[in-house]
């Protein structure tokens, strides 16, 4: 179904709104100048399951410390895993360093092509199309949720964005301009994320709402259609802090590959669907004195929750092999995943083992 006014009215409608109205995010490059591609494309890693104000305290963080991707490339992946620790989503750090490995290696210069961007490591659709338009002012047309969202109540799509998304597709295609198309995807970003919002949308603040089918309904939240949720399973486990008088703890390396790959943690037992009250200590990856906190630690991915047990004993004289000692001032900058994190910060708080 068409949207109430034509493709051309509608993009310049957008551009008009975003010359006015555009957000000033550190990555952004300002008005008349041309944007950096490394900015661009280390920002949309960034962004990938973050929020703006999630992603700006990194963004500036990597910027300071590798203030180009040939820097990047030279960084220990253990550096730039530790700085993106509490970001989640741990695979992105490692493809982040993967392709800047790859842009160096091919003299430090991005690709500027869509199908060139895609075969670089974490690149995927959406990512390689907001690169090439933002970064390089081609007419890609990139989407995420926020643009499927807005081109699913322009046309009253009322169907699931997972199912619909050829239909949404062509339609934001037919929205893309041939110039400033960089421009267009990222005031379709802004008005995603301060208007035409999931919930609550500000129809009468939106630049688009005269050729809007949703904000013509009487439900506007009615479109896109939500997909029926899935119960999400619960998983529990185990946890073990062994701390020295000083505070240090022992910590280990997670492997390089899977959920929270290459993150640092306390060391624990496999995670299972079952009951919290049948964990117990014998999954300790050695022989102590364990306790039980009276703590769980609780967390929720993507897919499931999480409930972990906690348990402390005094460090041995000699950390085991695969472990180190952990300062208690370290732990920020150690790399601990958010939720490793939050198991050692709620351990410290009982005292010493």
């Amino acid at each position: 179904m068409p949207s109430l006014l034509a493709p051309s009215a509608l993009s310049h409608k957008t551009l008009a709104w975003f010359d006015a109205n555009a957000r000033a995010l550190p990555w952004r490059a300002k008005s008349g100048e041309r944007a950096d591609p490394y900015r661009v494309w280390l920002s949309e890693i960034l962004l990938q399951q973050t929020t703006t104000t999630g992603a700006a305290p990194y963004f500036a963080k990597f910027l300071a410390r590798w203030p180009d991707v040939a820097a990047l490339a030279a960084a220990p992946i253990e550096e730039v895993m530790n700085a993106f620790a509490g970001l989640g989503y741990y695979s992105r750090a490692r493809n982040l360093h993967l392709a800047a490995q790859a842009v160096a290696a091919a003299g430090g210069v991005f690709p500027s092509e869509e199908a060139e961007l895609r075969a670089l490591p974490g690149v995927g659709p959406y990512t390689a199309a907001a690169i090439a338009a933002i970064a390089f002012g081609q007419a890609a047309t990139p989407i995420d949720g926020n643009i499927a969202r807005i081109v699913s109540r322009l046309a009253g799509f009322d169907a699931p964005i997972a199912g619909n998304r050829r239909a949404i597709e062509d339609f934001a295609r037919q929205l893309t301009p041939p110039r400033r198309a960089g421009d267009f995807a990222q005031a379709l970003m802004d008005i995603g994320a301060t208007i035409c919002r999931p919930k609550s949308p500000a129809c009468l603040a939106c630049p688009l709402r005269e050729g809007c089918r949703a904000a013509a309904s009487a439900d506007p939240e009615a479109f896109p259609g939500r997909p029926a949720q899935k119960p999400r399973p619960e998983k529990v486990g185990a946890v073990f802090y062994a701390a020295r008088p000083n505070g240090a703890f022992l910590a280990r390396r997670r492997p390089p590959k899977g959920l929270l790959g290459g993150t640092m943690e306390l060391p624990g037992g496999a995670w299972r669907v079952g009951e919290i009250a049948d964990v117990g200590p014998d999954e300790a990856p050695f022989a102590a004195n364990w306790t039980r906190l009276p703590e769980p630690v609780e967390h929720v991915f993507t897919h499931f929750s999480l409930r972990l047990a906690l348990f402390s004993a005094a460090a041995p004289v000699a950390a085991p092999q695969g472990m180190v000692l952990v300062a208690p001032d370290e732990i920020d900058a150690a790399g601990f995943s958010g939720l490793m994190r939050k198991a050692a910060i709620c351990a410290r708080k009982y005292g010493p083992p």
